[in-house]
């Protein structure tokens, strides 16, 4: 008799296990698909707004979703439900168009609509150029970036300002043709400017239609430098960027 008990006490833990193990799966394949996602920075196209390392997590819900919002992106429909446009200075996590198995996380600068050029390193939208000022202080100078650059700092049109870094005001980037950014579709760049392949390179990147938006990048929960992965936790103490750790992404 206590054999028997002693059998179904482990067959009911074993199958309370399985329960709590789906469950905790089931929770976190809804948080993955609807709320919340995940990403490490493996480039440094968005230095020094995004180094390489930084770990973030990317709010899906705040552009609707697309099948791009499930695991493996089956093509169960198209379009977006729930969409909200993003706006324009969001740092947005995106599929590649010309390769929807890639993702990319650039900054939105060109909304449907608008004419967006660079000229001699300065962004200009619509015929005008963009507010760009000079930075003496507050250049972020990691591992990451090994020569000096340029700081400035952006104002877009709607007030959202952040920081570029650029190498010179002449690089191959730095002057280009009128982009005319079609219906439905955005405009990316990262805010390394002579490091950065985005919408600038149509044959690379280009124009990045709304259905391709995963989601917008919130905060950066983890940071490691020095070439260190995030599992060497023997690394931790001195490649961690612990001032990094729980800052928003503007």
């Amino acid at each position: 008799m206590s054999v028997q008990t002693g059998t179904k006490r482990k067959e009911g833990g074993f199958a309370e296990t399985v329960r709590v193990v789906v469950h905790a799966l089931i929770i976190a394949l809804v948080i993955r698909t609807f709320l919340f996602q995940p990403f490490n920075i493996p480039s440094g196209s968005m230095i020094p707004t995004l180094l390489v390392g930084d770990y973030l997590f990317v709010s899906k819900y705040s552009y609707g979703y697309t099948h791009y919002s499930l695991p493996f992106s089956p093509p169960l429909f198209s379009g977006r439900i729930f969409g909200s446009q993003p706006q324009r200075g969001d740092v947005v996590v995106f599929r590649l168009p010309k390769d929807d198995s890639v993702d990319y996380i650039k900054r939105v600068v060109g909304l449907p609509g608008d004419r967006i050029q660079v000229t001699h390193g300065v962004l200009n939208i619509n015929g005008v150029a963009v507010k760009r000022e000079r930075l003496t202080q507050g250049c972020v100078s990691y591992e990451d970036v090994p020569q000096p650059v340029m700081c400035y700092r952006e104002t877009l049109p709607n007030g959202v300002t952040y920081i570029t870094h650029d190498f010179t005001d002449n690089g191959f980037l730095d002057n280009t043709e009128i982009y005319t950014v079609p219906r439905g579709e955005y405009f990316m760049m990262g805010d390394n400017r002579d490091n950065s392949t985005d919408s600038r390179v149509l044959s690379a990147v280009g124009y990045v239609p709304f259905e391709n938006l995963i989601g917008k990048a919130q905060i950066i929960f983890f940071s490691i430098g020095g070439g260190a992965h995030a599992w060497e936790i023997w690394n931790w103490p001195w490649a961690v960027r612990w001032s990094r750790m729980f800052t928003l992404v503007r």
